[in-house]
């Protein structure tokens, strides 16, 4: 992932759609499109599931700095580094596994903060771009159960395999997130030239042997990872400039021969994969076609939804990694964003980095808790839904079943602290001689039919003690309702 976060494009209100949600098959090419039954089948319930964690963390973690990016030469914002001397920063940089020792580790604990939260799935960083292993890898000594490396002795030394058995054990999707380029391997970054930018730093076309041990290399980790570690359901991909792409585009309709096509050998790693893995997604991310099972827009929400099946991966604070006093978005604004997110059709996966020690930072905990504490009163809004025109409206928003059941979702204005006493939907309303539920209220809401929508006049006990904050919800049985996502 970046660091520098990209900025959120969510819009105040969408109008109603007059199309109906076009269903992601439709807008593949036959040649991408997935057939795999268990692959499909895997990739629905992975729909149903909404809400994950996504973790980065690592050795970096002890410097508070973004992971990897500040290796990287290039001039962008997110790899600047606190040294002048890049050769120094460097050999600092990778001696930090001799210090690591995170003695707090508890993935039990992480497993069980993230279900009180309500979240159904973990995607953890195996390995990112600086090409330290967070497993126990046989193909290098760059792990976190390396011979220098002070918690090898420790018997929760293999992270990963604690972390996705314990995320396991309470039920919960295991994801094994794998940076493809790794800066650390000769490979890769060969030592004999300097490193311009986050590509290979040598010529592939001119030396395709090198490249071919790279991709061996590539492809035994992460057979480790298949085979070492449990049932896993899907495998997150990421450093997308990693691809094969003999041409690119400079311009739009102007291409050039790329000499950079970096192909890992995809549908190898896949067949593999799935071999050991039945029915496991892969996410080839920003590369779409075959291997990309869905899409991740990082750190924004799309402002309608998209005619594929999508995860928004996000920051819960300003960084991907540990930062210490980050500056965590409130509950109430994670609360909207879960919402809007799926309201639109989508996953929210909401990163949290770790602290040096293994704890997860106390501002990230009171978030989950309060998370938790909403869901508590309204998951079943969010679990297994699909979204429904016209989507939103005004502070409105719609989640669906596949039996006709809408949820209208309101969320909360600024300084508001309970919901109005009267709601008006404006195009959908309830079967006639149905009735209206507030999830976490026992006494009905009443209703009247207002042209094509209805009027909602909530109870008074609702009012003057809501039973949740940041978003209130409202069940009923539709009597039209707008197109619902095909499944």
């Amino acid at each position: 992932m970046k660091f520098a976060g990209l900025s959120l494009s969510i819009a105040a209100g969408l109008a109603v759609l007059a199309l109906s949600f076009i269903p992601a098959s439709a807008q593949v090419p036959d040649a991408d499109r997935e057939t795999d039954p268990l692959v499909l089948a895997k990739l629905d319930r992975w729909q149903d599931w909404k809400f994950g964690l996504m973790m980065h963390w690592g050795p970096y973690s002890q410097w508070g700095v973004v992971e990897s990016w500040t290796l990287c030469s290039e001039d962008e914002p997110w790899c600047r580094r606190t040294m002048d001397d890049y050769c120094a920063y460097k050999k600092a940089y990778e001696a930090l596994p001799r210090t690591f020792n995170p003695a707090k580790f508890d993935p039990a604990a992480w497993a069980a903060a993230a279900q009180a939260a309500g979240m159904r799935y973990i995607v953890f960083t195996t390995k990112h771009h600086d090409g330290f292993s967070m497993f126990d890898t046989r193909q290098t000594d760059y792990r976190v159960t390396g011979p220098d490396v002070p918690f090898r002795a420790d018997p929760r030394a293999d992270v990963t395999k604690g972390i996705f058995d314990a995320f396991r054990a309470k039920g919960m999707g295991v994801g094994a997130y794998f940076s493809k380029p790794d800066w650390h391997h000769p490979d890769f970054w060969a030592p004999e030239w300097a490193t311009p930018d986050r590509n290979v730093n040598y010529s592939i076309d001119k030396y395709p042997a090198r490249w071919q041990r790279f991709r061996d290399f590539t492809y035994r980790q992460i057979e480790e990872l298949a085979t070492g570690y449990g049932p896993l359901d899907l495998l997150w991909f990421d450093g997308g400039w990693v691809r094969p792409q003999p041409m690119t585009e400079i311009a739009p309709g102007h291409f050039v021969k790329n000499p950079k096509n970096m192909d890992i050998d995809m549908p190898k790693i896949a067949a593999m994969a799935r071999r050991l893995q039945p029915g496991i997604l892969i996410v080839d991310r920003t590369v779409t076609g075959r291997y990309e099972n869905y899409r991740t827009p990082e750190q924004e929400v799309p402002e309608k939804p998209l005619p594929y099946a999508w995860e928004t991966c996000m920051t819960m604070g300003g960084s991907w990694s540990y930062k210490p006093n980050d500056d965590y978005k409130s509950t109430r604004r994670l609360v909207h964003l879960l919402v809007d997110i799926v309201s639109k059709g989508g996953n929210f996966l909401l990163n949290i980095g770790p602290g040096p020690e293994g704890d997860l930072p106390a501002d990230s905990l009171v978030r989950l808790r309060e998370i938790g504490e909403w869901m508590r009163v309204n998951g079943e809004a969010i679990y297994g839904t699909r979204p429904i025109a016209p989507y939103k409206e005004a502070q409105t928003c719609f989640t669906s079943l596949a039996d006709g059941t809408v949820y209208a979702i309101v969320l909360a204005g600024d300084g508001e602290t309970a919901p109005p006493s009267k709601l008006m939907l404006t195009s959908i309303a309830p079967e006639a001689g149905s009735g209206v539920r507030m999830l976490g209220v026992r006494e009905p809401v009443r209703w009247e039919k207002v042209g094509r929508g209805a009027l909602l006049t909530l109870p008074h006990g609702a009012v003057e003690k809501p039973p949740c904050k940041d978003a209130w919800v409202f069940k009923l049985k539709a009597a039209r309702a707008g197109a619902r996502t095909a499944e």
